[in-house]
């Protein structure tokens, strides 16, 4: 049990994780896409079909950065050090919006509130883009210590995978609008899913094209066999999912978009996760041996199966009971 441990750990991180970028994702994608509201009721509509949810999403952030210094302090240590700005400036844009999100309810004037909304939603999804690529590009540490500057994380490779972001989350608050709204901002919700669509797939291919290159091991991994036969699913399958997207645009589902979208995000996450396996930060801590005792690690697995089914209970019940379509009128006031 012990040896198995840290991938325990390792697994629950990064679903803490998926599941913010998940939950959180179309939520700032609803953030950067209410610039484009016809007018203040399509904007209170967008704004209001996540209202009753948006403030939860945050659990799953702090439960993998917990989770991270728990099981994994080095990591941690070194990984904060390192994307210190892009992270700092993320945490204050997140605490912007949310300030910005409850007090435009009650402006008589929300031109402000409404540009703190949207600049915030852009400042937070792009900083996590950038902290991502800064991450699978590489983090100089040795002895668990950070031996970069203040900008070792500043790249082309990260610049583009916070636009990538940007994109994909925007995607997944086109589709969520498709669900929860209706009429001409449902008919646009429609149109700004195929143009996001056609950014993202170019994204991801950017990014599947470029990883390889920032280290010799990733393009083994991708590339040698027999990896590359194992692994011919991951494009087949991204693929596919672009393809159902389209189709179901094309049909104007309403479900369907929404659910294509999260499979892309879904496999998009795999593909990094296989990139960078065995390490958590790469290129030189890996699972095992930046892993926190076991003592350690098993006590806070006994408190995390107690609380995680909550955590997803109360998770489902929300979306469960704010089901249906959104007007102007409902939500905050």
């Amino acid at each position: 049990m012990v040896e198995w441990l840290p991938l325990i750990w390792f697994g629950i991180i990064g679903f803490g994780v998926f599941m913010y970028v998940l939950l959180d994702g179309f939520v700032l994608g609803i953030g950067m896409l209410s610039r484009l509201a016809a007018n203040e009721e399509e904007r209170d509509i967008m704004m209001n079909s996540v209202a009753p949810i948006w403030d939860g999403n945050e659990t799953w952030l702090v439960l993998g950065g917990a989770g991270l210094l728990a099981a994994f302090p080095p990591v941690y240590s070194a990984m904060l050090t390192a994307l210190y700005l892009p992270l700092s400036l993320m945490l204050m844009a997140l605490i912007f919006r949310g300030v910005a999100f409850e007090f435009r309810f009650k402006a008589r004037d929300k031109r402000g509130w409404n540009f703190a909304f949207q600049a915030g939603s852009v400042v937070v999804t792009f900083c996590q883009g950038v902290s991502l690529g800064a991450l699978v590009a590489g983090i100089n540490v040795v002895d668990n210590q950070y031996l970069g500057g203040a900008f070792d994380w500043f790249s082309p490779f990260a610049l583009m995978t916070g636009l990538a972001l940007v994109a994909g989350y925007a995607l997944l608050g086109a589709t969520w609008l498709v669900i929860k709204a209706e009429g001409p901002l449902q008919t646009r919700a429609y149109g700004w899913s195929r143009t996001l669509l056609a950014a993202v797939v170019v994204f991801m291919a950017l990014v599947s094209l470029w990883v390889p290159f920032l280290d010799d091991a990733y393009a083994q991994r991708w590339f040698g066999w027999p990896n590359i036969v194992w692994l011919l699913p991951v494009p087949a399958i991204t693929l596919a999912l672009c393809a159902g997207l389209y189709r179901s645009l094309g049909r104007r589902a309403t479900f369907k978009p929404f659910l294509y979208s999260l499979g892309l995000f879904a496999v998009g996450y795999a593909g990094l996760a296989i990139s960078i396996w065995p390490h958590i930060l790469p290129p030189h801590l890996t699972i095992w041996n930046a892993a926190s005792p076991p003592a350690t690690q098993g006590f806070l697995l006994v408190g995390l199966v107690a609380l995680l089914p909550f955590i997803l209970f109360y998770t489902a019940y929300s979306y469960w009971v704010f089901r249906g379509k959104v007007t102007a009128s409902t939500g905050y006031h």
